[in-house]
């Protein structure tokens, strides 16, 4: 396999065929993210065919493959259907193909297009919204604001595009702290996604975000605080269903809810939290 630079996947793809057609991200400018360092840039066709063709003879185990790049989205329609179409044609056994994708990316991207890429073997898209509150969006340099986030994330359901969502706890410090917790739960409701992952801020150095944190500008959220905003997070998102997942190395209390189901149980295990009835991951266990 060809990398290059940092090759950064969500959790759920642990057990994927990595494949990387695009370096760094098409965006970069998100004051917390300090993961892709080098300039964006799509991969030569040729380079990602080799992949496939290797992935043919030696990932025969792995059921599912996941495209490498901050926003693989964005390639191209054509160049994506033909990463797609070799997909299907020399690993027959993959049933699902997984990107990260961005309001930009969705944007451009026709819905006909959208249900041409899902027809061919895209199943799942990762988007990060990090936060609905349209305050916090701006300050953290997103390039979109909260109603951009509705409309590209219903264009991907509506094209039959499984959605899982991101959001960050912490991520409005502690004066907009619980106005994010229930801009996020409205925009995830009317988004619905099949699944929200909420992580919580751990500040990368040498970026924005730590920069501000360093000048004053900016505080980091304590425990109590984190899990007070997930608290109001799932209690303003209205999920008709799914999976609401907490349960990233970076949380202090992790969890798994089937919504609605586990709603008022997961909201009653995070009120024991909040009480000190139920412990919390030490700092030394939390990791990005």
């Amino acid at each position: 396999m060809h990398y290059e630079g940092d090759i950064i996947r969500p959790p759920s793809e642990a057990n994927s065929i990595l494949i990387e057609v695009a370096v760094g991200c098409s965006h970069h400018k998100c004051s917390f993210c300090g993961f892709y360092g080098k300039r964006f840039k799509i991969k030569p066709e040729e380079i990602v065919m080799e992949d496939i063709a290797f992935a043919a003879t030696y990932c025969k185990r792995q059921r599912r493959v996941f495209l490498c790049g901050g926003d693989a989205m964005i390639l191209p329609q054509k160049q994506l259907m033909k990463i797609l179409t070799e997909i299907r044609r020399q690993l027959p056994w993959v049933t699902r193909v997984g990107v990260y994708a961005n309001t930009k990316s969705l944007h451009l991207k026709t819905l006909d297009e959208l249900k041409e890429l899902r027809e061919n073997g895209l199943g799942i898209a990762y988007m990060g919204l990090e936060s609905g509150d349209d305050v916090t969006l701006k300050a953290i340099h997103k390039g979109a604001s909260s109603q951009r986030m509705i409309e590209m994330g219903q264009k991907a359901r509506a094209a039959g595009i499984k959605l899982s969502i991101t959001v960050l706890l912490g991520l409005a410090g502690r004066e907009r702290s619980q106005i994010h917790a229930r801009e996020t739960g409205r925009v995830l409701s009317a988004i619905d996604p099949e699944y929200v992952g909420a992580l919580s801020l751990m500040l990368i150095p040498e970026t924005p975000l730590h920069s501000e944190y360093q000048a004053g500008n900016f505080t980091l959220l304590e425990p109590d605080e984190m899990l007070s905003e997930l608290r109001t997070i799932i209690s303003e998102t209205h999920q008709t269903r799914g999976l609401f997942h907490a349960n990233h190395a970076s949380n202090y209390l992790p969890i798994r809810a089937r919504m609605p189901k586990d709603k008022d149980e997961t909201l009653a295990l995070i009120d024991k939290a909040l009480e000190g009835k139920v412990e919390l991951k030490p700092e030394w266990m939390r990791a990005l």
